[in-house]
């Protein structure tokens, strides 16, 4: 058995008993079991840093620490919320901790502000906006589920957040953390009630459930201690509820993720429009370069045609990366002046300001996960 194997398996161990004494309501004995199980997992995470489950093993120990903290804050305050006798028990709580995923008013983005990606927002609009708009030309329904895959930064929670705006939609963000951690071995019942409340509210305007990271809460891993099997089903029985074609309910499930292929067979299938949302070409490179320094003071030998053509392979983020650097690197100097009045300007941003902060910056994508991508894509058919 290797050592990854075998720090998995302890990590596996702690989190089981931790668990069961959680449920039994022995909350000292918990703590302690959940700290070596975080413990463990943060091994993991600096033993084997580029690791494909590093992310899940974060996330995992995130999720007991935050449990670790309700346990503590029970204990040393007595507080009456906790039921011992039915674990994670809810009806006492004087507020519903799932209520706080309802963002009323999603991030102020709508289509005009994302540069490019125009095929994945004719996807959208096909799939979510023309149904919503006019429901009655689409007798044989139309996508509830609906995955946006590609590399990080590249603007999948952007189209999320536009098109809620485009509809004016309740949204509902979850994470796998938010459904896990509020009642360890209640986590099917919070996936419940997140659906259960975005079909009443889809009764007034449309709901869209927001996924970040769906992989993490769709796919499976070797370090399970039992509820995620549960979890998976009660998403697959939640989903066959909405995407039934006699049904027409606005409640959409939009979820996003950077590894596609971790994805169960039965959730890709749920998810009946899957849209691959790239890195930015050159064209949408000059955009993005555009929007973020039309604010600067550029001087005049600033090419952003040569900046899109020395950025093959940037995600937006990248971009915004290097815009952000460059402007932190003029107003250093007029800080460091001793120039800090409110009149005094930093110099004009040059070419070669960027050209030294390139020097310095490589894509976060690699060659390799492109290709990933696209295996991917010509499998499942994503548009």
């Amino acid at each position: 058995m290797s050592g990854l194997e075998e720090l998995e398996k302890i990590a596996v161990r702690h989190a089981q008993e931790a668990v069961a004494l959680d449920r039994q309501g022995k909350r000292e004995e918990a703590i302690a079991a959940y700290k070596k199980a975080v413990d463990c997992l943060l091994k993991l995470v600096h033993a084997y840093p580029n690791h494909n489950l590093t992310r899940f093993f974060i996330q995992r120990a995130k999720t007991y620490e935050m449990r670790i903290r309700l346990l503590e804050d029970v204990w040393v305050n007595g507080r009456s919320d906790y039921d011992e006798t039915n674990y994670g028990s809810e009806q006492k709580s004087q507020k519903d901790p799932i209520e706080d995923l309802i963002i009323r008013d999603p991030p102020d983005v709508h289509w005009n502000e994302i540069v490019g990606l125009e095929e994945a927002k004719r996807a959208i609009r096909q799939a979510i906006v023309y149904p919503s708009l006019r429901p009655d030309l689409f007798p044989l329904g139309w996508p509830r589920g609906i995955l946006l895959f590609g590399p990080p930064g590249c603007g999948k929670t952007l189209l999320a957040a536009a098109v809620a705006n485009e509809i004016k939609a309740t949204f509902i963000s979850v994470d796998a953390a938010s459904v896990m951690s509020k009642w360890l071995g209640e986590a099917e019942k919070n996936v419940a009630k997140i659906f259960r409340i975005a079909r009443e509210r889809a009764k007034r305007m449309p709901s869209i459930i927001f996924i970040d990271e769906v992989d993490s809460l769709m796919g499976t891993h070797r370090l399970e201690v039992g509820g995620e099997m549960r979890v998976r089903n009660q998403f697959l029985k939640e989903m066959d509820g909405i995407i039934d074609k006699k049904k027409l309910i606005h409640v959409y499930v939009i979820g996003s993720t950077n590894k596609p292929w971790r994805l169960d067979g039965p959730f890709i299938r749920r998810f009946q429009k899957r849209i691959y949302v790239p890195p930015p070409d050159f064209h949408d490179r000059l955009g993005i370069f555009k929007l973020y320094t039309k604010d600067l003071r550029l001087s005049q030998d600033v090419d952003l045609e040569e900046l899109a053509r020395l950025t093959e392979g940037f995600s937006g983020s990248d971009i915004l990366d290097v815009c952000q650097s460059v402007q932190l690197r003029v107003n250093s100097e007029l800080f460091e002046s001793g120039k800090i009045d409110k009149e005094a300007l930093p110099r004009e941003i040059t070419m070669q300001d960027f050209l030294e902060v390139l020097q310095d910056r490589k894509t976060s994508i690699p060659k390799e996960a492109l290709k990933a991508y696209e295996r991917w894509l010509s499998r499942f058919e994503a548009l």
